[in-house]
């Protein structure tokens, strides 16, 4: 799902603090092909008696797995690290700083509510020496920047957060099986990607399976779509106009990417079940044409998390796999790649804050995660080899060599467009009418908010 939907929820309790010893980590100091050397070094700061609390929006499993990577730094520092996770996070994290009751850090699930506490001097700029490290050590390091960096109450741009745990989108899903069958290649561009759906039709196959299907949210798998298409025939600069509506949503290289969307979506021959299936099949249930004997699509679109919806029992790497959705060779505009993250921000100032934004810039905090589940990291210093999976490991190779990386642009567009008329537009576009009407609809919607 593209906007993460809140219930209104009281304040939670703090979590219990983590006072773990060395010898009770998940992963023993010492053992393993960790970057121990980086654990090693945080001991320099000697934060004992200090209590340093994190709010973010992970419950249950997910939240045991940020304790697990929490207690490293407790374990090297001495400090009382206390995390609470809630699924209101960004109603709470608005009240708990306006009543001055901030956490050290919060963690936010999208860029652009970070922005707004930045404006209002309620979140401590990381300075420029972190912003030159992301830049350093980071792939596509500038993205990452510019992607944090947000006018504080003086006016001036500082960096307010930085990147830790990445989702990635820009992946198109196949089986490994069809493919050989078929004596088909992985495609290197969008050139080759093109080619490769006209010879499936040559041989009678359907290149694709889509679906906009998604209850009230209907629409946003499209949207995807758009926003992988735009940084594929637009420069990253281009791309954040657009969200900004610095450049209004019906400019001419929006529609175009648009209508890059219509050259797959919008074809008899190139979907299961033709275009006038795409807005009326589920995105859950779209996947399925790939496992179907015979097969009823040979790809799928779709981020990192659709293997959920694939038959119980597939395995990636052997019943299913995927690759990066490739960039056209003529525009020479890199590796772009689509995704989504947290970013980590200090709400509260202090040197346990300071010393936990250190941790985060360390190998051992990305790679405890990494050897356990759910995580991928742009962090150029660690070793890949310690990945949970061989499936997490190759999303992190795209990752690591992608030359420009952007946020999911309807998540950061206001609510009323990114959740609302950009959706509706795309069932709108599916079904037959033009881009560009499409396109000034929603540019008309975005004014009305304005």
């Amino acid at each position: 799902m593209k906007t993460r939907l809140f219930m209104a929820a009281a304040t939670l309790a703090l979590a219990a603090g983590m006072s773990h010893a060395e010898g009770e980590l998940l992963f023993p100091v010492g053992q393993g092909d960790f970057n121990w050397e980086s654990f090693e070094a945080l001991k320099a700061n000697d934060l004992s008696g200090e209590q340093v609390t994190v709010f973010g929006p992970w419950l249950g499993a997910d939240q045991e797995l940020v304790e697990n990577v929490l207690a490293y730094f407790a374990a090297a520092t001495g400090a009382d690290v206390r995390y609470t996770g809630s699924d209101s996070f960004e109603q709470q994290i608005l009240v708990d700083t306006e009543a001055g009751s901030a956490p050290n850090i919060a963690v936010f699930p999208q860029p652009g509510l970070l922005g707004d506490l930045a404006k209002r001097g309620l979140v401590a700029p990381l300075g420029d020496e972190t912003a030159n490290w992301v830049k350093d050590t980071y792939a596509a390091g500038s993205s990452w920047v510019d992607l944090a960096s947000f006018a504080g109450p003086d006016g001036g741009t500082d960096l307010y957060g930085l990147f830790y745990k990445v989702d990635l989108k820009s992946l198109v899903w196949f089986v490994p099986e069809n493919f050989e069958d078929f004596g088909y290649d992985v495609p290197g561009s969008m050139e080759e990607l093109k080619a490769l759906g006209d010879q499936m039709v040559a041989d009678g196959n359907t290149p694709w399976c889509i679906g906009l299907g998604s209850g009230g949210a209907t629409g946003w798998p499209a949207t995807d779509w758009v926003e992988d298409l735009m940084l594929r025939t637009q420069s990253g600069a281009v791309y954040d106009q657009w969200v900004s509506n610095e450049i209004p949503f019906d400019d001419p290289r929006v529609v175009g990417a648009i209508e890059e969307f219509g050259y797959f979506a919008r074809n008899d021959d190139y979907v299961a079940g033709g275009a006038g299936a795409v807005a009326a099949t589920d995105f859950r249930d779209s996947p399925k044409g790939l496992f179907a004997s015979p097969a009823q699509c040979m790809m799928h679109r779709q981020a990192s998390f659709i293997p959920a919806f694939f038959p119980e029992g597939t395995e990636i790497g052997l019943d299913a796999d995927f690759f990066y959705f490739p960039a056209y060779e003529e525009k020479e505009l890199g590796n772009p790649v689509l995704g989504a993250g947290t970013v980590w921000s200090i709400t509260d100032d202090t040197p346990g804050a300071r010393a936990l934004v250190e941790f985060l810039k360390s190998p051992i905090a990305h790679e405890v995660w990494m050897a356990q589940q759910g995580f991928l990291t742009p962090h150029k210093g660690v070793n890949t080899e310690l990945y949970a999976t061989d499936t997490l490991r190759k999303m992190g190779d795209i990752l690591l060599s992608a030359d420009t990386f952007r946020f999911d642009a309807s998540d950061l567009m206001p609510g009323g467009v990114g959740a609302g008329t950009f959706w509706t537009g795309m069932v709108d576009y599916a079904g037959g009418k033009p881009a560009a009407d499409v396109a000034t609809d929603i540019q008309t919607s975005w004014d009305a908010l304005k």
